[in-house]
């Protein structure tokens, strides 16, 4: 084979592994535009709404949380604020998942041991995967900007954001390849990816939300993505910016992919030290053990936000009490009840079920992939069954679930404290767990797709909570039939701790959990290892 040809090879192959996702993620962040920017008129278009965006926009607790209101008065403006931010951060993840399961996952399997014996070096091998990803990243981009274009905003606008948000993902992936140089496993090189646009989310919100920290955008993708202020300012610069750390970050990446060994990072992992045994005597503690670390990045995550959340509470329901129609309109974008600190809390916290989820979710992935990579192997030689280890698997995630829902709910409550807001912990806790029957669907859909799909662990357990939300937010947006909404989950979340749990709802999305559940451990008795 020649190096032509080889080249070639590598890039179908890298096309083939983002092909399903990349689909999906362009068809969600096309339509999503499309529809809010449709249905504009129908629910923004009087001189009262006007008044109330306008209002609005001068509120530094709508900015930090929604971003900076721009162009609200234009169906092109208020799409970029309604949906902007939230595909910013799917493209992002998707990106960054898509990028080290190609690479560094690939690599640490050793199915890349084979492909790199070949004509292509580890750097040129990391390219041809870059390139497709990127190409995955343009198609979205041009994507979000034909279904703009094409329901009437204007092409300046909608060229910027389809851009924006084609530049905000192809950074993340870009992030992701540098840190699976830096780290020797699929798990840090992710971590460490997540902690870096975490941060960089968090600076977009700070910065939106104070003045004098308004810089901070332009240290942060999201905020560069703000920064270009699409339908008003169109703006160029913040762009060129993103661009250019974009290929920055992407060179030093490949640049590095050449200076380590194969199957290493550039921080190596420690030997010779003692071992360490602890939690490795028995089968729940070795799940648990394998948890911690991810669970404490998560935790962390979670906390600072809603830490803002509680800060935040008393600025925004101010807000809305002195503006009631924005409080109208909010109601109709789906995030009704913000104009009491309960209220605005239960709104805040159906959120949590999203990343939550995710987590349990991407947990089970986990467990998926260290055993179709035999990691496990040596364990079903002992006399410990492959149920036994989901078993543990389960019900650790299930507890961390619940330890990130009581982080939320203490980092609220301490916020809600320093500006003397009433929100009990009690309260915050309530609100909290009342989002868990969301992650046990989660649960039960990853467990599903273990036994019968264990490829699309992933994506099929984080399906009832990102799914949900956006289904929910797409059904409230566009103003959809009452039985589109009914589908997601979240519709039948009660406002806790505004009103009481809806024990009917959390029963049932319980008792279709452990359903899923029971079909997934059918389905893993019947697959081989490997299957």
């Amino acid at each position: 084979m020649t190096t032509t040809a080889a080249r070639r090879a590598v890039t179908r192959l890298a096309a083939h592994q983002v092909r399903r996702g990349g689909l999906v993620v362009l068809a969600v962040a096309a339509g999503m535009s499309a529809l809010v920017a449709t249905t504009y008129e129908s629910t923004m278009g009087t001189e009262a709404d006007a008044a109330a965006l306008a209002a609005l926009a001068e509120n530094p607790a709508i900015r930090t949380l929604f971003g900076e209101p721009v162009a609200l008065d234009t169906p092109g403006g208020f799409t970029v604020w309604r949906t902007g931010t939230v595909l910013a951060v799917l493209l992002s993840v998707w990106g960054l998942l898509a990028t080290t399961r190609t690479t560094r996952g690939e690599e640490e399997s050793g199915r890349w041991s084979l492909l790199l014996a070949g004509r292509l070096a580890p750097p040129a091998v990391l390219r041809r995967h870059l390139l497709v990803l990127v190409a995955v990243m343009a198609a979205i981009g041009a994507a979000v900007t034909g279904a703009l274009t094409a329901v009437g905003t204007p092409v300046p606008g909608a060229v910027r954001h389809g851009a924006g948000l084609a530049l905000a993902g192809t950074f993340a992936v870009a992030l992701a390849a540098l840190a699976a140089q830096v780290f020797p496993t699929r798990a840090g090189a992710t971590g460490a990816t997540v902690a870096v646009l975490g941060v960089g989310l968090l600076s977009r919100m700070v910065g939106d939300g104070v003045d004098a920290l308004a810089w901070l955008r332009w240290l942060s993708p999201f905020g560069l993505l703000a920064l270009t202020r699409p339908y008003l300012d169109d703006r160029t610069l913040p762009l060129v910016v993103l661009a250019a750390a974009t290929v920055a970050v992407a060179a030093a990446a490949v640049l590095l992919a050449g200076r380590r060994d194969v199957g290493g990072g550039l921080v190596a992992a420690a030997t010779g030290r003692p071992p360490r045994l602890r939690l490795l005597g028995s089968v729940p503690g070795f799940a648990l053990r394998r948890l911690l670390r991810p669970l404490g990045g998560w935790a962390a995550g979670v906390g600072a936000y809603f830490l803002l959340i509680g800060i935040l509470a008393t600025s925004m329901t101010r807000f809305l009490t002195d503006n009631p129609r924005f409080a109208d309109l909010a109601a109709q974008a789906g995030f009704a009840g913000l104009g009491s600190v309960r209220g605005y809390a239960a709104t805040l916290f159906a959120l949590l079920a999203v990343p939550v989820g995710v987590f349990a979710a991407v947990r089970l992935a986990a467990f998926a992939a260290a055993e179709a990579d035999r990691r496990l192997t040596p364990l079903y030689a002992l006399p410990v069954t492959r149920l036994r280890l989901l078993g543990a698997e389960v019900a650790t995630v299930l507890a961390g679930s619940v330890v990130l829902l009581t982080v939320a709910a203490a980092a609220t409550w301490a916020g809600a404290a320093v500006v003397d807001a009433d929100l009990p912990l009690g309260a915050a806790l309530g609100g909290t767990l009342n989002v868990l029957p969301v992650v046990l669907l989660c649960v039960g859909a990853a467990v599903l797709a273990l036994g019968w799909m264990p490829g699309a662990v992933a994506g099929i357990g984080a399906l009832p909570a990102a799914g949900g939300f956006l289904l929910q937010v797409l059904a409230d947006s566009v103003d959809a039939p009452d039985g589109v909404g009914e589908l997601s989950p979240f519709a039948h979340l009660s406002a806790v701790p505004a009103t009481g749990p809806n024990w009917p709802a959390a029963l049932t999305m319980a008792a279709l959990a452990l359903l899923a559940t029971g079909v997934g451990v059918a389905g893993l008795r019947r697959r081989d290892l490997r299957g």
